[in-house]
């Protein structure tokens, strides 16, 4: 199980109840080991890459209308 480790900034957090949808934007993604988000925006995450892509990740975070200010591959 290759583990994958990043801090992504996204915009569109405010407030506790944005991190609290930020949360539940994320919910479900199978291979998503672990997930913290704070109230600058700052989303740190683990998955399992093998069973999660992290475009998809970023994906589900702007369907929750959240959007990384950076994406690099």
């Amino acid at each position: 199980m290759p583990l994958q480790s990043e801090t992504i900034q996204v915009t569109g957090v405010r407030c506790e109840r944005c991190v609290m949808r930020l949360g539940a934007s994320l919910k479900g993604l199978d291979g998503l080991e672990a997930a913290n988000a704070n109230l600058m925006g700052q989303v740190m995450l683990a998955w399992d890459d093998e069973r999660l892509a992290r475009k998809d990740i970023l994906e589900a975070l702007q369907r929750g209308g959240f959007t990384p200010v950076a994406t690099p591959e």
